[in-house]
């Protein structure tokens, strides 16, 4: 007697792809922003002035 046994299991990368295309699909997405929208922001000039007025502390009492 032959017995012929074929053990043939292909799903077993199935998460493996669904974990791939989903890097695939977030990397599309990502270049989609980066490159489509002309890369990186346009710089703006931007003056800051912290020049504050001078503060003197009040008097301490007692010291005539």
């Amino acid at each position: 007697m032959v017995e012929n046994t074929n053990n043939t299991s292909g799903g077993g990368n199935t998460g493996l792809a669904f974990i791939v295309g989903g890097i695939v699909v977030v990397l599309a997405i990502v270049a989609y922003f980066v490159f489509a929208r002309g890369g990186a922001p346009e710089t703006k000039d931007v003056n800051v002035d912290v020049n504050l007025p001078e503060v003197s502390a009040p008097a301490v009492p007692g010291t005539n």
